[in-house]
């Protein structure tokens, strides 16, 4: 037909109106501007790229400088520190360990004296108790993993058991541990009468050492035991364990209060007023801990509660008297700037200058629990749990 254009080709159906342009735009605005440039054999804009390049940059930037306000606090609040630290005055720092403690006084920026005032009564009376204990940890890899028929039978985890009976009563490996230990109480009991003991002590520690030795003896010689057995025998002990404990807390009482009586007449009473005391020990004795029981009688008591800190350690530090004050170096700061910093909010100030993370308050209020609970009471609050339950979360 005249006037007619014809192609010649492949039919292919005519798209709905609108449906190739959909489909079409659709696909390219899923991509990014550089896959689609790659896709159609189109170079990427120059600018395009430039721009999304300036852009990473000023966020990385402006994130760096934000983290360098904290640097500069951090930094400023180290040097508040260091200096404070040869300031403090007058502290006792306290290491606990087995003769009874160590103690430092630390007066006008110096140290004055360090010494270990608990009688040697203390450790003798400490150490024979700590038999049965001795024998314990040598047999406990080798029990039964079931809860045994004991008197506090619910009181013992079940999976804590697992985990420290490792070897099982199938194993005879502690027989040679305890035939040593055994050797080594032989020695004690054979040359306990030298020591030149009270009367009262010498016989119980006595007791405690024939004691081990018999439960020692016939364990070794039925080639097993039970925990019936070692309930017995430290059931025949705990009389005499009570009696050292006696002599051991008469000896620390009068050795540490005989001290304080001297350091406190040494510095007088308008400083021993504003006595700091740090009591270093492992978190398993850091509460009713011995020596602070002692010394909190003999500070100031109007102060105690505030100037007498108890610091749990994970192990014994290198320099007691150091990680004390840089410890206290930090309260006394925090106690400060807690009230200057947050003067409108004392519970904000409170957390501060107190063990919790000033953090905590908030976070305490977004998980259900009541803002400004103590540790303590949050944890009876049951508020605690992970919102994660078998597998689902917690609506």
């Amino acid at each position: 037909m005249r006037g007619e254009i014809r192609v010649v080709g492949r039919h292919r159906p005519r798209p709905a109106e609108g449906q190739d342009m959909v489909t079409r735009r659709g696909f390219i605005d899923g991509l990014s501007a550089a896959g689609a440039a790659t896709l159609f054999n189109i170079a990427p804009s120059v600018a395009t790229s430039a721009d999304g390049a300036k852009k990473a940059d000023a966020r990385l930037k402006a994130r760096d400088a934000m983290r360098a306000t904290n640097v500069g606090m951090r930094s400023s609040y180290a040097a508040l520190k260091s200096a404070l630290i040869s300031r403090l005055s007058p502290v006792i720092v306290v290491q606990n360990d087995a003769t009874g403690g160590r103690f430092t006084l630390i007066h006008q920026g110096s140290e004055r004296e360090s010494v270990s005032p608990v009688p040697e009564l203390f450790e003798l009376a400490k150490s024979i108790s700590h038999v049965p204990q001795g024998i314990f940890s040598i047999i406990a890899a080798y029990l039964s993993d079931e809860v045994p028929n004991v008197p506090n039978a619910e009181r013992i985890d079940p999976h804590d058991l697992d985990m420290v009976a490792s070897e099982g009563p199938r194993s005879d490996g502690w027989t040679g541990p305890l035939q040593g230990y055994a050797a080594t109480l032989r020695t004690a009991r054979r040359q306990l009468g030298n020591a030149h003991l009270p009367q009262e002590l010498e016989a119980s520690c006595g007791k405690i050492l024939d004691e081990a030795l018999a439960f020692i003896g016939d364990s070794v010689k039925d080639g097993t035991f039970d925990m019936a057995s070692f309930e017995e025998f430290s059931g025949r002990t705990y009389p005499s364990i009570r009696t050292n404990m006696k002599f051991a807390a008469e000896a620390q009482i009068s050795g540490v209060e005989g001290l304080m009586r001297k350091w406190r007449g040494e510095i007088g009473e308008q400083a021993w007023k504003d006595l700091y005391t740090v009591v270093l020990s492992i978190w398993t004795t850091s509460e009713l801990n011995q020596a602070s029981i002692i010394i909190r009688r003999c500070m100031n008591p109007a102060k105690v509660a505030t100037h007498l800190i108890d610091l749990p350690t994970v192990e014994v530090p290198r320099d007691p008297v150091f990680v004390a004050l840089d410890n206290l170096a930090r309260i006394v700061q925090d106690n400060v700037s807690a009230e200057l910093v947050f003067p409108t909010d004392p519970v904000v100030a409170d957390a501060f200058k107190g063990k919790e993370d000033l953090l905590s308050v908030e976070i305490l209020h977004q998980t259900g629990a009541t803002a400004g609970a103590s540790t303590t009471a949050f944890r009876a609050t049951g508020r605690s749990g992970c919102p994660v339950r078998e597998g689902k979360a917690r609506s």
